[in-house]
């Protein structure tokens, strides 16, 4: 009897027979998608803390913010894919509401977080550029580990290619609004079994995003002004999810042009960051030259 093998890494030689995605408790199931985002925003907290208390600042301001700005974050994540994947839900309103049947988009998440970050700010009259340079380390730790979420939902995934990193997924688990022509023109057939071939961009995204935290961890005893943390996340992590974007064959696309939303999005927020760090560092000099 040939059993199927559900996940390959071809080059690396890791395999896995059976990729579960979620556990049961007393009947109830509860997808590992879930428990990893959960995780990841517990990581966020914790690091958000430890740089708050190295700043001298409360952490427990961070912890009150992060109750806010999980439930923000979740609805703009929602909020931002209803609205670019429209027609998948304009004849099934009430799917609008099923999370359980995944649609979260990161940048919706960002933009939720950093609105709830403004006006929770205003609110306990503290600098939000201050409190964001803290807060953007927690958010990055939680999008590392939150990435793997995607590992075990088997999306989120690239085109076809064979080099090292290439994933071998059995198309059966697979969504089929994922799968792309090339990805069938590439179909791989083992012992009668169909694969496809991708690019695991959920990985490219999570090693890409702890190499921007270490390198903002060891920046921010360096750090010229308040609000240059941010601007180094949202251009580290937008030049990095511009290329990963690209790969991906699963993209929100922007109404009517072919372009992919979250690489538009990428290059403004890159471009806006770019020119924030040379105005901050402008000014500092100048301060400095005064």
């Amino acid at each position: 009897m040939i059993t199927a093998t559900d996940l390959r890494f071809v080059h690396l030689g890791i395999t896995i027979e059976h990729l579960r995605n979620s556990i049961s408790v007393f009947g109830f199931r509860i997808a590992f998608y879930g428990i990893i985002i959960g995780c990841g925003m517990i990581a966020g907290l914790w690091v958000a803390r430890r740089d708050a208390r190295r700043r001298g600042q409360d952490p427990e301001l961070y912890t009150d913010f992060a109750i806010y700005a999980i439930i923000f974050s979740i609805i703009g994540a929602r909020i931002y894919y209803v609205v670019f994947a429209w027609d998948a839900y304009k004849d099934h309103l009430p799917e609008i509401f099923n999370l359980r049947a995944g649609g979260l988009a990161i940048y919706g998440g960002v933009i939720g977080g950093v609105l709830t970050l403004l006006a929770f700010s205003r609110l306990h009259r503290q600098s939000f550029r201050s409190m964001g340079d803290t807060a953007c380390l927690g958010l990055l730790t939680g999008q590392i580990i939150g990435r793997w979420g995607n590992f075990f939902n088997c999306e989120a995934f690239g085109g076809y290619t064979d080099n090292l990193f290439a994933m071998r997924i059995r198309r059966a688990i697979v969504n089929p609004s994922m799968i792309s022509q090339e990805l069938l023109d590439h179909l791989i057939v083992e012992d009668g079994i169909e694969y496809i071939q991708v690019h695991p961009t959920f990985l490219y995204e999570s090693v890409w995003n702890l190499a921007l935290l270490m390198f903002m961890l060891w920046y921010r005893k360096y750090k010229k002004f308040d609000g240059e943390m941010i601007c180094i996340y949202l251009l580290g992590y937008g030049l990095g999810r511009f290329w990963i974007e690209g790969l991906r064959t699963d993209q929100l696309i922007l109404f009517g042009t072919g372009i992919a939303v979250s690489q538009a999005l990428s290059m403004i927020l890159v471009a806006a960051a770019a020119l924030a760090l040379a105005a901050g560092h402008r000014k500092m000099r100048q301060t400095n030259n005064e």
